[in-house]
């Protein structure tokens, strides 16, 4: 069993869960993911490792409380337990010295891209950090980013913080600033993913992304997280989760997505979870 250190809602909607697993973070690296079993009637839940305290053993993961499984993760309280975490799982993003690099991190990814944000500055690459919500509300995890970053952009498509606009009005202040980024890393939702992926593929530069895809086992054996990269059949568990973004088949991933819409929506409405 693995002890619940912490759990606490960090912005609406989103949870912060530090858990401890020795184990697991003895090896993890930046862009690795975990899988998580909260208990019975739950599903195994992949996600992407957001800190950790080699030291003290713990593991800090953000999620979004979107179904029932995650339902019930969020009402997790301090010295429960849950009986899986598995991993480290899936390939290290890879950390070298690039150059500039910029740092794209929206909901759930802003915590996410924080060790790779850390990893790349250490690395002493010069890191532009940009932060993206729907509002200033959802923005979290700013004064960590900043500690690593040179450059921290603000993105709000409400425009109440920093610049308005989405994935793309970075794209263009980039340009407007006379920033050429020597690589490009998005953390979030499969729209930002893909929107990153679209709008800086002008700078003719790898842009990585984290492929959410439906996912079970997390070690190749039951394939559908399979998605199609350059052309080539990838499982995104032990393949990736991070892929060139401008190579990836974004309207096949979108329609593998869609496959258990109508059991996840029963499952959300019949489930009893605090919420919904």
């Amino acid at each position: 069993m693995f002890k619940i250190i912490e759990r606490k809602s960090i912005v609406p909607n989103l949870h912060l869960l530090v858990v401890h697993a020795p184990d697991v973070v003895e090896t993890i690296q930046p862009g690795q993911f975990v899988i998580i079993h909260c208990g019975e009637g739950s599903e195994r839940i992949p996600l992407t490792a957001a800190d950790w305290d080699r030291e003290e053993g713990t593991l800090s993961i953000v999620f979004m409380e979107v179904g029932t499984s995650t339902g019930k993760l969020a009402m997790l309280q301090p010295g429960d337990e849950i009986p899986t975490v598995v991993g480290p799982l899936g390939v290290p993003i890879e950390i070298e010295k690039f150059g500039v690099v910029v740092c794209i991190g929206g909901c759930f990814g802003l915590g996410s891209i924080f060790p790779v944000v850390r990893a790349l500055k250490e690395k002493g690459n010069e890191v532009i950090t940009m932060l993206e919500g729907r509002s200033k509300n959802l923005l979290y995890w700013e004064e960590k980013l900043s500690k690593y970053s040179d450059k921290v952009i603000k993105l709000t498509r409400d425009g109440s913080y920093g610049y308005k606009g989405h994935v793309k009005k970075g794209s263009e202040l980039l340009r407007e600033l006379g920033i050429k980024p020597d690589r490009v890393i998005a953390n979030g939702c499969t729209t930002l993913s893909y929107l990153a992926s679209r709008d800086y593929a002008h700078f003719d530069v790898p842009v990585i992304v984290t492929l959410n895809t439906i996912m079970i086992d997390g070690t190749g054996m039951c394939g559908v997280c399979r998605c199609t990269v350059d052309g080539k059949m990838k499982f995104a568990c032990v393949d990736g989760p991070s892929f060139d973004g401008r190579l990836v088949d974004w309207e096949e991933l979108a329609a593998r997505r869609k496959q258990y819409i109508s059991e996840e929506a029963f499952l959300v409405h019949h489930s009893g979870c605090g919420g919904f």
